[in-house]
């Protein structure tokens, strides 16, 4: 019986020899990022929601808007890393974890039913779309409402 060599395993053991770092580093530049990270996201809610009460946008909008999108923020941005730097199991693992909740047609278009389990730009654009249709039905009913 012949032995299959894991590719995955022995490119996992070089990058640890080539990035080595000190556990002490390591667990402050943690800390670090994380205080950096909440620190960030009040500062980007607190500063959308003060730009918002200024256009005279009601709490609704603020809540259903601007919280969401800056509580998914880090995601994005982890995500879009990943990608660039050709990580793709990553990007999408992090998306389909922290969002599958929040989006459960993420889930049905990238699992791959029936391609490779990427979302390409059309379906992109449809999410985008819907998003943007939802804030609109936001809008309209919160505006329709008062008038």
């Amino acid at each position: 019986m012949q032995k299959k060599e894991d590719a995955l395993g022995s490119e996992i053991e070089q990058e640890l020899d080539v990035r080595t770092m000190p556990i002490r580093r390591a667990v402050f530049w943690l800390v670090v990022g994380l205080a950096l990270l909440i620190v960030s996201s009040r500062i980007l809610v607190w500063g959308a929601v003060k730009i918002a009460h200024g256009f005279g946008v009601s709490d609704l909008i603020i809540g259903l808007t601007i919280v969401a999108v800056g509580t998914s923020l880090p995601e994005l941005a982890s995500s879009i890393i990943a990608a660039r730097k050709g990580e793709h199991d990553i990007a999408l693992g992090n998306i389909l974890g922290s969002n599958l909740f929040n989006t459960l047609s993420l889930f049905f278009i990238g699992y791959g039913f029936r391609g490779p389990g990427r979302i390409n730009r059309i379906e992109g654009a449809v999410l985008l779309a819907c998003y943007v249709g939802y804030t609109a039905y936001l809008i309209s009913t919160v505006f329709g409402g008062q008038a």
